[in-house]
């Protein structure tokens, strides 16, 4: 599996976490590699798996320890998106766009096997096409500040 795909897996689960309490995360995603397949049919009528799941050994071991390491760290995550947005919080911005900043801010903190750029380009892909009309650019904007402020 590329690394784009573990990334895309990567931030699903850490939207689904979103939505249950502390308690119930573990089991949650776990649940995430036994869900079915989910096919959406997009506007020009053409049908997109969004969530398949067919991940070997190693790739959904690397996925469980890395959702772990970000879970572990969301309050430190968001005091630092937090630190860099102007008027808002985490608590206004958005579900799918919170998932994809603490996954970027985790990246660029946390993986040095992971270019900058690369963070951030990525991040606003998954904006692209799991947010809304203005979500890829406020991605970019909220990762271009926390970047700038990095040593």
């Amino acid at each position: 599996m590329t690394r784009r795909e573990l990334r895309e897996h990567c931030f699903k689960m850490l939207f689904c976490t979103d939505f249950y309490p502390a308690e119930e995360k573990e089991e949650q995603l776990e649940s995430y590699f036994d869900a079915p397949d989910e096919v959406l049919t997009n506007q020009d009528g053409s049908d997109e798996v969004v969530h398949k799941v067919e991940l070997g050994e190693e790739d959904r071991k690397y996925l469980e320890e890395r959702v772990e390491k970000i879970v572990a760290r969301i309050p430190e995550l968001d005091r630092q998106i937090n630190e860099v947005t102007e008027g808002w919080s985490t608590r206004r911005i958005g579900r799918v766009e919170l998932a994809i900043l603490r996954l970027a801010v985790y990246e660029i903190k946390e993986d040095e096997s992971i270019p900058e750029k690369v963070a951030i380009n990525e991040a606003v892909e998954l904006a692209k096409k799991y947010g809304g009309n203005e979500s890829s650019s406020f991605v970019n904007g909220i990762l271009a500040k926390f970047a700038k402020k990095q040593p």
